[in-house]
This record gives structure tokens, sequence and C-alpha cells, in this order.
């Protein structure tokens, strides 16, 4: 059900379909609610979560819902990446006009080339040692865009695999109420006109990242049918007939290149929309796919902005 909400919450942040309820909040709250949900988790894996919070109130203008989200997700990722007996600390202080607060541990760490893109939806954190902790790279991505949404941003930092990771967000913050039932109205987000719906055949010999995919595009309203690789890509193409094809080239068997030259080969009576989804994003890359009948090429982590603008001008 976790899964689920998360992959809704990015979907409609993607979207701009996602409404928040902003009003005058303490800081301080958000972040010690944010802990002792967090604090069960961290005493079941023998570790320690220790908070340092300023004495004085700092008010922000933010969804509180939202804002614990944030922190929540945070955390968990700290107690998911820390071993048993670590340390985790959640600190605060004041900047200027901004809010910085750090989550920091003493766990796995990251290595140096994943620090630029472990924030990009369904990138998972290559950390050999937890593997099957992984989870499908929701969470962060969902913390980006919800302080993005809130005026804020979110920097990873660690000096590497098995040295530890902090997590530093900055919001803006604002003056103290006049009263304490002073509350900023809600501000909607403007919803854009409702996209096109397709049947959509998302093809990936790793089946975790054509799940994740196939589940959120069917949240967007698609009609999402998979296959794991060239051959049986082929031969659902044939049978259902998707509108959009999103191929992996990578695949086992027949690899996605000849998978679309012999889809196109069901032309003129089919005719579908065949987009590369794949790791490999040079020049020479590209002009293959071209030439093997792709209409777009996108790099892993998967664009979804990027994917949904390609399904909305079909």
């Amino acid at each position: 059900m976790h899964l689920i909400d998360d992959l809704l919450d990015a979907s409609r942040i993607t979207l701009g379909k996602l409404t928040l309820q902003r009003e005058r909040v303490d800081a301080t709250t958000i972040l010690r609610e944010a802990a002792e949900a967090a604090w069960p988790l961290a005493e079941r894996m023998g570790q320690v979560l220790s908070l340092d919070l300023p004495a004085e109130t700092v008010w922000l203008d933010g969804d509180p819902l939202r804002l614990a989200q944030v922190f929540g997700n945070l955390l968990v990722n700290a107690v998911k990446f820390t071993p048993p007996g670590g340390a985790i600390r959640l600190s605060a202080r004041v900047e200027g006009e901004m809010l910085v607060a750090t989550v920091s541990d003493d766990g796995m760490g990251i290595a140096p080339e994943q620090l630029g893109s472990i924030f990009e939806l369904f990138v998972q954190l290559d950390r050999s040692l937890e593997r099957n902790q992984a989870g499908l790279g929701i969470g962060l991505t969902l913390v980006r865009r919800l302080l993005e949404l809130h005026g804020g941003s979110v920097v990873a930092e660690s000096a590497g695999l098995g040295q530890g990771s902090r997590f530093v967000v900055h919001l803006p913050r604002i003056a103290p109420p006049a009263h304490s039932a002073d509350v900023l109205s809600a501000v909607p987000a403007v919803a854009p006109s409702p996209p096109r719906r397709h049947r959509v055949l998302v093809v990936d010999d790793n089946r975790d990242s054509a799940e994740s995919l196939a589940l959120l595009l069917q949240l967007e309203g698609h009609e999402v049918h998979e296959a794991y690789d060239g051959a049986e890509a082929i031969a659902v193409a044939e049978r259902h007939r998707p509108d959009a094809i999103v191929l992996d080239i990578g695949l086992p068997g027949i690899n996605g290149y000849e998978a679309c030259r012999r889809i196109r080969e069901l032309r003129p009576e089919y005719d579908p929309l065949v987009v590369a989804l794949t790791g490999w994003g040079q020049e020479d890359d590209r002009r293959r796919s071209a030439e093997a009948g792709f209409d777009a090429h996108l790099v892993k982590p998967v664009d979804v902005e990027a994917l949904l603008r390609l399904l909305g001008d079909r």
C-alpha cells in the first residue's frame, strides 16, 4: 500500500495535480513527529536516533502532512541503509531566511557516481550489503519534488561507500504568526488538461523496472501490458496492437533493435509509437535506434515527464 501511495504521489506531482494544503506550521513540531514515527523502526534495528533542533520556533509556509512525509522518508531511508548498532541524527538550524535540516547516518554511504542521480524516479542505490532493502527508488524522488513544491531543495552528500551519508534540506522560513489561529489559505495547483489514454506495452528484462513503470502508467489511466524479452514483445505487440511501446534495447534473445524492426514489419495497418528506454545514450546508440525504427530515445532512469509528453502527443 505504501508503494501505491508513493507512486500516486509521484504521478500527481509529475502532472501538476497535487494540491498542497498550506498553512503556517512549526518546523520543530514537524521534525519531532517525523522522528517519533521513525524511532520504533530504528529501535528494532538496534540503532540510535538523536535530535538536535532549534530552541526557538521556526515557522514555515507548507503542508504539514507533506513535510512530515519528506522527513519521514529521509529517516526511514537512513534506517534501511544503516546496520544494527549504527547512529542516525536529525538536526536543524536557521541560516538567514532558510531552515537547514540534515538527516545523517554512519551507514552504507553512497558511491560518488550515484550522488547526482539518486533523486531520479526508479533509481536504486547500489549498496551491495543491502540490495534486498533497495526498494523501487521512489521515496527520494518524492522528497525532492515535494520540497520543490515548497520552494525548498535537498542535496545528498557522502564520502563514499561505507562512509555514511547526509541529506541536507533547505526550506524558506516565514515570519511568526500574529496569533495562533493565523493560517494561510490553501493554494491549489492548476490542473492541466486531462491526458489522452493509450494502450501501452512496457518491455524490460528487469521485472521490477517493468512493473514499476507499468504501475505508474496505469495510475495515469493507460491500459498497460508487459513483456520481458524481445520475442515476447513482438508477440504481445502483434496480439494486442498497443498504441505505444516502451522498449528496452539490451534484451535477452532478440534485442530491442531487432524487436522494433519486426514490429515495424506489421505496417502499414499498424504503426505504434515506439520509444527506446535504455541505459545506452551515446550518439551512436541514438542513431542505431532511429535506424531500427524507434520514434524516440530515452535514457534510464526514466524521465517520466518526457515519456508522458510523448504519450500525450500521440
